[in-house]
């Protein structure tokens, strides 16, 4: 393999790799499974909120909003900022109910508010599609980005960044990976910051940038007949993604149910919400000068051309690739251990519940090597990812998540939901989201003709994703309604209309809230709140 990087370069890299392994290691040392999955449940804000958002920022944002903003301009951007809207409602609607019931996992979540099914309805989606949406992605994206930056093949490259990742999450469980994210969302931010100032300057400034691209790439809100963002998908059908992915999916709210307490949990979601601002400006507008400076270049290649390109100087081209290596990292190691968690809690501890706690981390342990060797055997694949099939992997979660969230939104508002009627939209959802997926690639790949149900092939995905969730409101509210009413006590502590009937060993986690720290948090929720709508009028 080539190394296309200076010596500089070079130690700056692998300085990065030593200090991430050394923060793994020195958490090797797990007392049992609370410390292991959930380290501890003693986290502060500061490396959650930075763990949530470096776990979310990964190889696919590098490339897909870099490329999206070279090929559109900002409005695929709305993603990152309807984010800061959505954990605003993780914390202060969602980690009250998670906190007090004291779960592990999001599917034992579902099973206390409705039954066993559910649970394992939503252990097996989420393991599947870790393997073969997350990591694969992550390695595909990873390798290639590495593969024009480094000059190493994909193979290497996924091999490198799945060990190295993999043995600092196999030995040291969630409270290494939070604190490598810690240290990763530094060295990730200054990264991308630094690069797409030398970028800036190189064009001649934000206005010169303005100047030399067509104008609608400066508005972020275009017609309902755009082919990728109409703004009626993203007003209706993005918050639906965003509430499966941060306030449902484990393998971001595992972070925040490793809180002290509440105020730790909304203060570190809040945080994640400001940094949710950046990627905006550090990965999408990098994508919009690359176009400036290299006119023709393709979208998947406006990023790795960025840093390739003769901008940066030695030393800083090192910074801005071990930037990238952190957001790989950071996402492949909280796939790593979400899923190692789904399994152990969710289906060993299930089966098997007198184990005990060093058996539950000895699980977890083998879990996470068994994850990574799948994903070491996926890597001879690598090559086989077409660009189009990473496109539909994007769209895959408007397939899965819309029923996921009705079911989590339903549960928590309205005590009649039932546990018949949650899988039964669950079961609904799944298929008609499967259906939609397999309609979609023979239309695009086979050019099938489905007569009239034509339209639901080829709708957009932001668009079918609110139907979808419609549909599966309406199959839950339905079956619900025609069912068993839920036994008060059964729901207790788990919706509105019961939150204060449970008193549970982790009530403590919300009644030691602090008053004051409460107030700060509503107000930065408030300013983030306005920041974000004086950003959307001032690009709209």
């Amino acid at each position: 393999m080539t190394l296309n990087i200076a010596a500089v370069d070079a130690v700056v890299i692998g300085l990065y790799f030593a200090i991430v392994l050394l923060i793994g290691l020195y958490f090797a040392r797990q007392k049992d499974s609370t410390d292991y999955f959930l380290a501890g449940r003693n986290m502060g804000w500061l490396a959650i909120g930075a763990s949530l958002f470096a776990t979310n920022i990964s190889s696919e944002h590098f490339i897909g909003l870099a490329g999206s903003g070279a090929s559109s301009g900002l409005a695929v951007g709305h993603f990152e900022w309807l984010a800061a809207f959505i954990v605003l409602f993780l914390g202060w609607v969602f980690v009250p109910f998670y906190l007090k019931s004291g779960v592990f996992t999001m599917p034992e979540f579902l099973e206390r508010r409705y039954n066993r099914s559910s649970r394992m309805y939503l252990t097996t989606v989420s393991i599947v599609a870790y393997i073969l949406t997350k990591i694969s992605v992550t390695l595909f994206a990873g390798g290639l980005l590495l593969n024009k930056i480094l000059g190493w093949d994909m193979i290497t490259s996924a091999i490198v960044l799945v060990i190295i990742t993999g043995l600092y999450t196999i030995v040291g469980g969630l409270k290494a990976v939070i604190y490598t994210d810690l240290m990763q969302m530094f060295v990730l931010i200054g990264g991308a910051v630094t690069l797409t100032l030398l970028g800036l300057n190189e064009v001649g400034g934000f206005s010169e940038l303005r100047a030399q691209l067509p104008p609608d790439f400066f508005n972020m809100f275009k017609s309902m007949r755009h082919p990728e963002f109409p703004w009626t998908g993203i007003i209706f059908g993005a918050p639906i993604l965003g509430i499966w992915y941060w306030c449902t999916d484990q393998f971001i709210v595992q972070r925040v149910l490793s809180a002290k307490n509440i105020n730790h949990a909304r203060t570190s979601t809040i945080f994640a919400g400001f940094l949710k601002i950046l990627p905006v400006f550090i990965l999408v507008l990098p994508g919009m000068i690359a176009l400036v400076l290299y006119p023709g270049i393709r979208g998947d290649e406006a990023y790795p051309m960025m840093v390739t390109g003769g901008l940066l100087p030695v030393g800083v081209k090192g910074l801005v690739i071990a930037g990238l290596l952190a957001a790989l990292m950071s996402s492949l190691g909280s796939c790593f251990n979400s899923s190692s968690t789904l399994f152990t809690m969710d289906f060993y501890k299930n089966f098997k519940p007198d184990a005990g706690e060093k058996e539950l981390v000895l699980v977890g342990r083998l879990a996470t090597t068994v994850l990574v060797v799948f994903g070491i055997l996926w890597v001879p694949f690598i090559r086989s990812i077409s660009s189009q099939l990473f496109v539909y992997l994007q769209s895959v979660q408007g397939y899965i998540s819309p029923p996921i969230a009705a079911v989590f939104l339903l549960g928590i508002f309205w005590k009649r939901a039932n546990g018949k009627g949650a899988i039964y939209a669950l079961a609904t959802g799944g298929i008609l989201g499967a259906l939609r997926l397999v309609m979609e690639i023979m239309v695009k790949r086979f050019d099938w003709d489905f007569g009239i149900l034509q339209w639901v092939a080829t709708m957009n995905f932001l668009h079918f994703a609110f139907m979808l969730f419609i549909i599966s409101l309406a199959v839950q509210t339905g079956v619900s309604l025609m069912s068993e009413v839920p036994l008060r006590s059964k729901i207790a502590g788990l919706t509105f209309a019961t939150a204060n009937d449970l008193k549970s060993d982790y009530i403590t986690m919300i009644e030691k809230s602090s008053p004051l720290w409460n107030k700060i948090n509503i107000i930065l929720s408030v300013i983030l709140v306005i920041t974000v709508l004086t950003l959307w009028g001032v690009f709209f």
